[in-house]
């Protein structure tokens, strides 16, 4: 008898499976420090930084990760009592991880705002040269 080789797409299935776990805890857990905790350290960063406002954008991002993490948390749910067939959970979890992510994007450059124009010789910093 042949031993069965897993194959590629298998193995990848399996990751974005096992990948759904650790995803839905962030995205929850985010979600939780923002609604609950009113900690908005991590609301529309850009480049690592908060926007000027991080209360105003809150609600934005604490909507986008309690939806994705509670979508994914039904896909795993489905995914385990076999609810949903293969096509069906590869497409929301694959659904869900790039809408989250766009969303998030265009948050962050929302609030980020581009400052078109002539930089102001007041807010450059000054050069100790002599």
């Amino acid at each position: 008898m042949t031993a069965m080789a897993p194959h590629v797409s298998l193995v990848l299935n399996w990751i974005l499976f096992l990948a759904l776990f650790p995803i839905t805890f962030f995205w929850l857990r985010r979600a939780w420090r923002i609604i609950f905790k009113r900690d908005f350290s991590e609301v529309a960063l850009k480049r690592g930084e908060p926007p000027p406002n991080p209360a105003r954008f809150a609600p934005y991002c604490a909507a986008i990760n309690l939806v994705g993490g509670v979508v994914l948390v039904w896909t795993i749910f489905g995914v385990l009592t076999a609810s949903f067939a293969f096509e069906t959970w590869t497409s929301l979890a694959g659904i869900t991880i790039w809408s989250k992510l766009m969303l998030d994007f265009a948050l962050s450059r929302h609030a980020h705002p581009l400052k078109l124009g002539r930089k102001r010789a007041d807010a450059q910093p000054e050069r100790s040269g002599k």
